[in-house]
């Protein structure tokens, strides 16, 4: 009789167990505000969602599009997001500031700032952009850093002409050779030119003097603080969906283009290679994906100071970490 009523007590106590068990693992929810529409670089986030690499680490995420660098740190400065993307200058002038970020993942370690034109138009140098109209929109960091270009390259600033325009009407005017280039990204508006039919060619600024480190990851420094083992573990997976990624571009093309069906998958893919071009620089060579080069970001840091008004007296490793990277 005794066991008999030892059995409902039992039973009791294993729920109590088991409800207590899934509160301990419950997956952190966490959210990461992108910098831009969702387009190839932001594929391979959503095959690591799709393929589990994130619940593998206890974090069940949110991908959030976004309306540029700026937003995605207001975002996460307010704790509106978790993570954000913004590309490190951006993050670097925000947080000079005031703003409370830092970046944890150094995504794209070269800079996706390119001049594209037709190939007809005979651009193949530097020097060939004199005696040329260049589509540029006014403040942006392209047209910041373009200065650092023409210095870089001792070119004669006075025979460039600039045309000042919003960014969707630049591809717009290549197309229709209102002007002869175009201050853009290598993996947006180089392909959305070629999906168009033309024939577009690119100088990237890295390879021509002008390297900056380009998209990063960043937190609110009270998360790096509060909850440094969450922020591991969210660079771990995406790590291994960066990975997964560059082993095979389409499965993350496809990936994304299930939770945005209007997305072109030939154009996703080709913009995610260029991106995968991307991810080392040549300080950070051997390094994990999302390493922060100390080198890079000092060189950044440089030309930020002189050519887009970045006034701080800190060190640039006020800016970036890699204490979150995988020992």
């Amino acid at each position: 009789m005794r066991r008999t009523r030892s059995f409902p007590l039992l039973a009791m106590v294993m729920l109590a167990m088991l409800t207590a068990a899934g509160t301990v693992s419950a997956a952190d929810k966490v959210s990461l505000r992108l910098n831009w529409y969702l387009g190839g670089l932001h594929s391979p986030f959503y095959l690591g969602v799709e393929r589990g690499f994130y619940t593998d680490e206890g974090i069940d995420l949110t991908l959030n599009e976004g309306r540029g660098s700026v937003v995605a740190a207001q975002n996460v400065g307010a704790k509106s997001d978790t993570f954000g993307m913004s590309d490190a200058g951006s993050l670097m002038l925000a947080a000079s500031k005031g703003m409370p970020i830092r970046s944890v993942f150094s995504l794209l370690s070269s800079s996706d700032f390119a001049i594209i034109s037709l190939a007809e138009a005979g651009i193949k140098s530097p020097k060939d952009l004199e005696g040329k109209t260049v589509a540029a929109s006014a403040g942006d960091a392209l047209t910041q850093l373009f200065p650092a270009v023409i210095e870089a390259n001792k070119l004669n600033k006075d025979q460039i002409k600039m045309v000042f325009m919003d960014p969707p009407a630049k591809p717009v005017a290549l197309m229709e050779k209102r002007v002869d280039a175009l201050l853009g990204g290598a993996s947006d508006q180089f392909w959305l030119v070629k999906y168009k039919g033309f024939n577009p060619t690119k100088l990237m600024f890295a390879e021509i003097g002008v390297d900056t480190v380009g998209m990063t990851l960043h937190a609110h420094l009270d998360t790096l603080k509060d909850n440094p083992d969450m922020v591991r573990r969210f660079v771990k997976a995406t790590i291994r969906s960066w990975e997964a990624a560059r082993q095979d571009p389409a499965a993350a093309a496809k990936a994304a283009q299930k939770v945005k069906p209007d997305l072109n998958l030939s154009s996703t893919e080709d913009q995610l290679r260029t991106n995968l071009s991307q991810l080392h620089s040549k300080n950070a060579q051997g390094k994990s994906i999302g390493y922060s080069a100390p080198e890079d970001w000092e060189h950044t840091m440089v030309l930020l100071k002189k050519y887009r008004d970045l006034q701080t007296d800190k060190p640039a490793t006020t800016f970036y970490t890699n204490d979150f990277m995988p020992k």
